[in-house]
């Protein structure tokens, strides 16, 4: 098995204008349209992420319209890697998808955050550093593997000597 197995993903989806608005929103990024190779049932609408075509390190993806496939809840979880997670996660909100599990650490693998997307699928965003609210209203990157070195350089930053960023 290759280091990273997952090479594709697909979120199916309902209403294909909505979904599409959701992620290029969130992400900021534009998804293209992709022609539905054979063998997929007719009017099925597929948008891309992103990517290489798989020609690199990490896994791409689309957004999928079929009939007979509902979008929403399953056994799978996809997480989209962030610079820092909360951002994507405030996005998500104001483009019309829910917060069903707000920024939390995972340490030492960094923050995830779970969010649902117009669709009611739901999808994880990932960072390794978390930005920590500074008086003033301006935010500060911070990311140590050492915990008691990454609460020193909260502290340094923003004069906070308690863990208030979960």
């Amino acid at each position: 098995m290759k280091a990273n197995p997952v090479v594709w993903f697909e979120i199916y989806v309902q209403d294909m204008q909505r979904a599409q608005a959701f992620y290029e929103s969130v992400f900021q990024c534009r998804l293209r349209p992709v022609q539905a190779p054979g063998g997929v049932p007719p009017g099925t609408q597929m948008m891309a992420f992103p990517g290489d075509d798989m020609g690199s390190h990490g896994a791409t993806g689309m957004l999928v319209r079929m009939a007979g496939v509902p979008s929403g809840g399953g056994g799978s979880l996809v997480y989209f890697s962030c610079a820092d997670c909360a951002v994507e996660q405030a996005r998500a909100q104001a483009a019309g998808g829910r917060i069903d599990k707000p920024r939390f650490s995972i340490d030492p693998y960094g923050f995830i955050a779970l969010v649902a997307d117009t669709e009611g699928n739901c999808i994880g965003l990932h960072s390794m550093r978390r930005a920590c609210a500074v008086p003033g209203g301006h935010a500060a990157a911070v990311a140590h593997p050492d915990p008691a070195r990454q609460r020193q350089q909260v502290v340094a930053v923003t004069g906070i000597t308690e863990n208030r960023h979960g």
